[in-house]
């Protein structure tokens, strides 16, 4: 499945911007593997040719984008992302939000995300992971359906016009039995979202996972990012929902005015 969704690349004349495209796309099988890939793992995950791949990645490998292990000749991102990281990590202050995030996993036990909206997905930009050893990771720099994400929903519910933002989304791919792949469904949810104050996804990307989100809201009121906590449904239960809530919300309400 490509990461984007699309196998259906242009095929006139390439442009600039559509190399940059493709080199994006690339770089987004990276953001997401566990471990290194080839060229032919890249090519089946973007729908690009083997060959196209392979001259997109050798020159991201140049640039110092992605790394090569000599012995396998497979890849990896490479130091210059790290070096970028950092900067734009330094620029952007979300460190400066982690102790907070932090906290809020040692209050709950819990794993505990931050996010951003990125077009019909949610960036994971800070993660914390939970001390228990059955738990739910979401490793920063992962991207995640924003229909199908607690904080995507309560980026979406908080938003000026919801009915807007879920009329001008993609196809709602289905993850689980319990995903909303109706627009009907996802404002219905929404909309209780936005009167209670949090959301709720229940296994609707991986089965068994319960995710409670709340927005981040600045001073105009509108969402720039969310967090959540998440963790197996076996322990997130119906009962400890309100309270994990509320501790989610009280965190939220505190973080609303430190927009980096």
């Amino acid at each position: 499945m490509p990461i984007d969704g699309r196998t259906d690349f242009p095929t006139s004349p390439r442009t600039g911007s559509q190399a940059v495209e493709r080199a994006l796309t690339v770089l987004n099988c990276f953001a997401e593997a566990d471990g290194d890939l080839g060229v032919s793992d890249v090519a089946q995950r973007t729908g690009l040719t083997v060959s196209t791949a392979h001259r997109l990645m050798r020159a991201l490998h140049v640039g110092g984008l992605l790394g090569q292990d000599e012995r396998t000749e497979r890849y990896h991102l490479g130091s210059l992302v790290v070096a970028l990281g950092r900067r734009a990590e330094a620029h952007l202050g979300f460190d400066r939000l982690l102790p907070a995030l932090e906290a809020l996993g040692a209050r709950t036990g819990e794993s505990v995300n931050l996010g951003t909206r990125l077009g019909d997905e949610v960036l994971i930009v800070l993660h914390v992971a939970s001390v228990h050893p059955l738990r739910f990771e979401q490793a920063a720099g992962t991207r995640v359906p924003i229909h199908a994400s607690a904080m995507g929903k309560a980026l979406l519910a908080f938003s000026p016009d919801p009915a807007v933002e879920v009329d001008a989304l993609g196809g709602l791919d289905r993850y689980t039995g319990h995903t909303m792949t109706t627009r009907e469904a996802l404002l219905d949810d929404l909309l209780a979202t936005r009167h209670r104050g949090w959301s709720l996804n229940d296994g609707e990307r991986d089965a068994g996972v319960r995710t409670i989100g709340a927005p981040l809201r600045g001073e105009d009121g509108a969402p720039w990012a969310a967090i959540a906590i998440q963790g197996p449904a076996v322990r997130i239960t119906d009962d400890r929902v309100p309270d994990l809530a509320a501790a989610l919300e009280e965190t939220a309400a505190a973080l609303g005015s430190m927009r980096p």
